[in-house]
């Protein structure tokens, strides 16, 4: 009886402790567990976010790798590693996902070396073949990247020469190496530089050598090819230099030419044109005012742009201005030329590149995207009702395609 008793009362008091105290236990079970599923929850949560950061690590690693083997080769001096510096470049560059493309940034290198669209490569002809003969014409230009401007203005320059001269050979050389890098790195596309050039023509035995500048003006590019030619002469029984587009310079910005006065006519003409009007009277009638825009230079070269709006004035081009990207001369700087159309009272605008080649200037400084583009300057400024553009470069004139090849003859011709 003693032993039920005592039974009893320990059920009694096991009964007790368990109201007061299961509901503890059990909570303190709960906490634990929800702790453990939180630290389990912040643990993949970091180890996630680790991943992420470590895939995003490696993908600005991928892109700065491209972004430094773009800027090597973004040089004016070609060496002996340059053709291996070209191919590693893209070969990287392929090898990058579309988002780590995107990442690429460099001094100078950007997802638009390799990734933009500037035409098919394929329709150019480098002219870089032996087998000369003794009679060369070699055109020398600075060069563009982008491939359909480098079809349309330069090699039809060079074809145009190359039609009127079917006894001679023509062959190309550019004068920016940085240029030559990108398109042989792009579109594996091999253009010599001047020294490539006449290191060819003297192996193909070439007796007589025509240089041809497809250059705007006497300037300092015009400068370096004269150097090169002159280190090379004396491998040659005869070299002669034909004149750039704008033929001599001249002393002050009064002075013009015959050269001067055609391009002037040629560029206007194809603008007017272009741009839907019977006439540069009609588009004036319209209120629209044409911006030619050059690059511009600190070379005593640029007194040249002054001379062009000297020639447009003397045509009695009155709608008619004359720009550079580099503001040199002053007065050709984008806001002035904004002003001087605006104080004309022209409300319409077309702005046409002057430039042998409708490439990067033409593109993105004339219009271009960016706020410091001249479309978007001259849009900002609030003055005019419609500012439009034509990317076009004056090689792909024919008419000025036939003062090369006149300039071609005129130099043949000298004795």
């Amino acid at each position: 009886m003693k032993k039920r008793i005592v039974a009893v009362v320990l059920a009694s008091v096991l009964g007790a402790v368990c109201i007061t105290g299961c509901g503890n236990i059990q909570a303190t079970v709960e906490s634990t567990a929800q702790a453990g599923t939180e630290a389990q929850t912040t643990q993949a949560a970091e180890t996630t976010t680790a991943a992420t950061e470590s895939t995003e690590d490696a993908d600005q690693a991928a892109a700065d790798e491209v972004a430094a083997l773009i800027d090597a080769i973004y040089v004016q001096e070609r060496t002996e590693n340059t053709d291996k510096q070209c191919a590693d470049a893209k070969a990287a560059w392929d090898a990058l996902t579309d988002a780590q493309k995107e990442l690429v940034e460099g001094e100078n290198a950007d997802p638009d070396y390799f990734g933009r669209d500037t035409g098919d490569a394929s329709k150019d002809d480098p002219r870089n073949q032996d087998e000369i003969g003794e009679n060369e014409i070699l055109v020398v230009s600075f060069g563009t990247s982008f491939n359909d401007s480098r079809v349309a203005d330069i090699k039809g320059i060079e074809d145009a020469i190359a039609a009127a001269n079917p006894d001679w050979s023509v062959r190309r050389a550019f004068t920016a190496q940085i240029i030559i890098n990108h398109i042989q790195a792009r579109d594996d596309e091999h253009i010599d530089n001047m020294d490539q050039a006449l290191d060819r023509a003297v192996a193909n035995g070439v007796k007589n050598l025509v240089v041809q500048p497809t250059h705007l003006m006497h300037g300092a590019e015009y400068d370096e090819l004269m150097e090169a030619v002159e280190a090379y002469k004396d491998q040659f029984a005869s070299v002669k230099v034909a004149e750039p587009l704008l033929g001599e310079v001249g002393s002050d910005a009064a002075v013009v030419n015959d050269d001067k006065k055609a391009v002037a006519e040629d560029l206007t003409a194809e603008a007017v044109k272009t741009a839907g009007y019977d006439s540069l009277d009609a588009a004036k009638e319209d209120g629209v005012a044409f911006v030619f825009m050059g690059h511009g230079t600190s070379h005593t070269a640029k007194v040249s742009y002054s001379q062009m709006q000297t020639q447009m004035n003397e045509l009695g081009y009155e709608n008619v201005f004359i720009g550079t990207v580099e503001g040199e001369p002053e007065e050709t700087a984008c806001e002035e030329v904004i002003k001087a159309v605006a104080e004309a009272g022209y409300t319409k605008v077309v702005l046409r590149p002057l430039m042998v080649v409708a490439g990067d200037h033409a593109n993105n400084d004339m219009a271009g995207e960016d706020e410091d583009s001249w479309l978007s300057q001259f849009n900002a400024s609030g003055k005019f009702d419609s500012v439009d553009t034509q990317i076009a470069g004056l090689g792909g004139i024919k008419a000025i395609q036939d003062l090369y090849v006149a300039h071609t003859a005129a130099a043949m011709a000298e004795k």
